[in-house]
């Protein structure tokens, strides 16, 4: 699960670093729609399961506070 959580290091590389704002989903860099395609791609093959499993829940995870932030 610690796998997952440095995909949030692409967070340092926008600015500002923090806007409570913006969704991340499709922002910055491997929360990309391509990188959530191979973060899928990932969930379905046999060694990288769990790794692509924890990122596409915390793909989705991102996207329900994005959902949360529009209402």
């Amino acid at each position: 699960m610690f796998a997952t959580m440095v995909v949030d290091l692409d967070h340092l590389l926008a600015t500002p670093v923090y806007d409570p704002d913006r969704c991340g989903i499709g922002f910055h860099l491997l929360h990309s729609y391509p990188a959530i395609g191979v973060y899928l791609v990932l969930s379905m093959t046999g060694r990288t399961r769990l790794i692509g499993l924890g990122l596409v829940i915390h793909m989705v995870l991102d996207w329900i506070d994005c959902i949360w932030m529009a209402l």
